[in-house]
């Protein structure tokens, strides 16, 4: 039987890098989160964007485990700004990602950095699968994934499937 994974209270960070730390979304977030994520160019590659801030509320506050999928919040330690969000999943040996950097902290390394100290943290859970699903437009993304040593794997409807190539612990 597979466990639940309980993802910590608002204030923990589950996993952080030199400059910034991943927690639950609190409401404080918000505003900044729609900002962005209702950004129609910024977000042309992602799904998980255009609605209310009520219906984003709704759905980033509630109680969430990794089994069912969870969006996390990206807070810059330096001023505890939101700068974007990773989502993670876990499915039995698999954990898939996901990532959203703000346009306002685009090409800066936040990204590689969050990546980079997910996958690290999902190393330290166990020996699971790291994947990621990219549109084949999404050039920077697909860059980052081969960056952090992903390799495609499969080409489905327009998606790219990226699977990390073990080891990756410090590459960068």
């Amino acid at each position: 039987m597979n466990e639940v994974t309980k993802i910590e209270p608002t204030s923990q960070a589950i996993f952080e890098s030199e400059r910034c730390y991943v927690r639950r979304f609190a409401e404080s977030d918000l505003d900044a989160f729609v900002d962005y994520r209702n950004n129609v160019e910024w977000m042309k590659y992602q799904s998980f964007k255009g609605y209310s801030r009520k219906e984003y509320k709704e759905i980033l506050l509630k109680e969430t485990t990794l089994e069912s999928g969870a969006q996390f919040a990206i807070v810059r330690k330096a001023d505890q700004t939101l700068i974007g969000d990773v989502f993670i999943k876990k499915e039995d040996t698999i954990f898939w990602i996901g990532y959203t950097v703000s346009p306002s902290f685009k090409r800066q390394g936040y990204a590689s950095e969050v990546v980079q100290t997910m996958v690290e943290w999902i190393q330290q859970q166990g020996d699971y699968q790291i994947m990621a699903g990219v549109a084949k437009e999404n050039s920077a993304s697909i860059e980052l994934l081969r960056k952090l040593q992903f390799k495609q794997v499969d080409d489905e409807d327009g998606e790219l499937f990226f699977q990390l190539s073990k080891p990756a612990l410090g590459i960068i």
